[in-house]
């Protein structure tokens, strides 16, 4: 290893760590990013209501594949409800307190809030929305069918972005992180994404549907979209979902 790279490797050892903020006795950051008052939230199907058809953990493995060519038909806003839950929503509070979620998370902190690029899901206008895990519900950002074009473009032209039925963006609330862990917390966040994302690819093969995830991305482009500092929130991860094309597993 050569340069930043590997200056952060050694910089984020534990031999270089001190004192938290949390050794501080700093109360903890909130469970998720904050929701303005006068915010419309969209209520999503509860997971108890949701019928997709079953598929065995071994099924899901064998046939996992990445996927750039999606078929037409529209995602059904209880299907997005689905992927929603299985990658970042919450099962439930502790009265530590922390979350707890259907993918592993360094010391329960889920330092990840999923953005969603919506360009053919039934019910929902396209445009960006933030995932309100606590509440299972979107919130509506920036609506408009331009704004896959502008992901595409943040992602150096890699079209399907802009083609899949969503887009999943997940970013990176730094502190709920670096309170518990300090600098390690970096590691620690895109440990996680890797996590979410699997799991993302895993249900969709209930929902019949193929992933993408993309790691290639201008940071600063995509972040000024997303409305994101750069320094204490910033993406990380994307992932393309999208209804199988007829032919293709």
């Amino acid at each position: 290893m050569t340069g930043s790279g590997r200056e952060f490797m050694e910089r984020t050892k534990y031999k270089h760590l001190g004192e938290s903020d949390q050794d501080r006795g700093v109360p903890q950051p909130p469970l998720q990013r904050p929701v303005p008052e006068d915010a419309v939230l969209i209520e999503l199907p509860q997971l108890e209501h949701i019928k997709v058809k079953p598929v065995d953990l071994r099924t899901a493995m064998e046939s996992r594949r990445t996927l750039r060519t999606y078929g037409q038909k529209a995602l059904k806003l209880e299907e997005l409800a689905f992927l929603l839950w299985c990658t970042q929503g919450v099962q439930r509070v502790t009265d530590r307190p922390v979350t707890l979620r259907p993918v592993p998370s360094a010391g329960a902190r889920h330092a990840l809030e999923t953005y969603l690029l919506a360009n053919n899901v039934e019910g929902l206008e396209p445009g960006l929305y933030r995932y309100v895990a606590l509440g299972h519900k979107l919130l509506a950002l920036r609506l408009g069918k331009h704004f896959g074009r502008a992901v595409v473009e943040a992602a150096g032209g890699q079209e399907f972005l802009g083609k899949s039925a969503a887009t999943f963006i997940w970013c990176a609330d730094v502190y709920r992180m670096t309170w518990r862990y300090g600098d390690r917390g970096y590691r620690y966040i895109h440990l996680d994404a890797g996590h979410v994302c699997q799991n993302l690819y895993l249900s969709a093969a209930a929902v019949e549907c193929g992933v993408c995830a993309v790691a290639a991305f201008d940071d600063d482009q995509l972040n000024e979209l997303l409305g994101l500092d750069g320094d204490s929130m910033f993406a990380v991860y994307l992932a393309a979902v999208g209804k199988t094309a007829a032919g293709r597993g």
